[in-house]
């Protein structure tokens, strides 16, 4: 069947990377693999940062609900979309086309990772909060791919709507780890001029103000406790506010810090197959793809225990967990791993086997297939 697909967030050709671009493109590879045709319905992005552009984007909204309209009455009724399927909505960035348009073609709607914040009710994001609630009310079928958003949904949403989904990746995509770290390892360290005795660790993430600055901010306070023990660190990402972010890891001194710029996905995987251990707070992080990247490339991770992320690093198994902003306990964390290869190597085997049980495309795609045609079949029968 043929789907409509939107991401008012960001679409999923967006040429910025990032996680949510990641796990956008990922949903539509594993709906494909399902056997089904999935369509870009709109690439209007409904994000309103300060709550100040609401109307304008309302009525942007209005028009391309008209056009999309317009366009699918033109068509055949078998290249109509069956269902429609946005991805990652919040008071932020609601869906204002999904809704109307499920009803307006009588398809079901379905979402991936809706979240609802109350205390947005009344404040400059009211608009877009109301909105939210009243898609995912609508929703024949929500996937949850952070379990800590399943708490606030539940209220509004009767369970049998709710479809846990793991986070997933494509892991015939990746790098092989294994066999191949050497080469890897050999020829990174030939190309950025790191010493390859040494442990490295590594950090991937975009260069951003906001939470993702204050990471790399965090993370530069609790390697400073660790300036005694023989390590480096990779850093694969850039952005806006890449300054800030050499002078937060500045004071790691020279021979540290090794920036390997903004990279493409397969060159990420390279890089994370020759390191040795992925560290990275994850200030106020969804559930990060880049720490289950990092385990399917075979590497443990020391990570903040926030939002979804215990839900796919398992403590004390595939890395270790510490609690948020609590910057002596990551320092703690690392010096442990950085100190103990055996432990490393350990939580390395359990960490690729961990995202090939329970993070691999194969097993979304059939989630997604299963609950795709309960909703139509549903749908129909109404």
């Amino acid at each position: 069947m043929r789907l409509a697909f939107y991401a008012p967030l960001k679409p999923p050709d967006h040429p910025v990377p990032s996680g949510d671009r990641r796990m956008s493109r990922l949903l539509i590879q594993a709906v494909e693999r399902a056997g089904h045709e999935v369509e870009l319905a709109s690439r209007l992005a409904t994000r309103d940062g300060l709550g100040e552009r609401q109307s304008e984007i309302a009525a942007q909204a209005a028009a391309e609900c008209e056009r999309l309209l317009a366009l699918f009455a033109g068509r055949p009724p078998a290249e109509r979309p069956a269902a429609w399927f946005t991805y990652h909505l919040y008071y932020k960035a609601p869906d204002l086309l999904g809704p109307a348009l499920a009803r307006a073609l009588a398809i079901p709607y379905l979402v991936a990772e809706a979240s609802i914040a109350g205390k947005r009710a009344g404040g400059p994001h009211d608009a877009g909060h109301r909105a939210t609630l009243s898609a995912i009310r609508a929703a024949a079928r929500i996937f949850v791919l952070n379990p800590a958003d399943r708490e606030c949904l539940e209220p509004f949403v009767e369970s049998r709507r709710l479809v846990d989904l793991p986070a997933f990746l494509d892991l015939g995509a990746l790098a092989a780890p294994g066999e191949g770290r050497a080469v890897l390892r050999r020829t990174l360290a030939d190309c950025h001029g790191l010493d390859g005795d040494q442990p490295w660790l590594i950090a991937v993430a975009m260069m951003r103000e906001g939470d993702k600055l204050a990471s790399y901010q965090f993370l530069g306070r609790a390697l400073q406790g660790l300036l005694d023990l023989p390590w480096q660190l990779l850093v694969a990402g850039d952005g806006p506010a890449r300054p800030d972010v050499e002078a937060a890891l500045a004071p790691l001194g020279p021979g540290r810090v090794f920036y390997l710029g903004l990279l493409r996905e397969r060159d990420i995987a390279h890089c994370l197959g020759a390191a040795d251990l992925c560290v990275w707070p994850a200030v106020n992080e969804a559930y990060g793809m880049a720490l289950l990247e990092a385990q399917a490339a075979g590497l443990p991770v020391v990570a903040g225990a926030v939002g979804g992320v215990p839900s796919i690093v398992r403590q004390g198994h595939t890395g270790l967990l510490t609690p948020p902003g609590n910057v002596d306990a990551f320092a703690a964390a690392t010096c442990a791993l950085v100190k103990g290869p055996r432990l490393r190597e350990a939580m390395a085997a359990a960490a690729r086997e961990n995202v090939r049980r329970h993070h691999d495309i194969a097993a979304a795609a059939a989630i997604l297939d299963r609950a795709l045609r309960e909703a139509c079949a549903e749908a129909a029968g109404a």
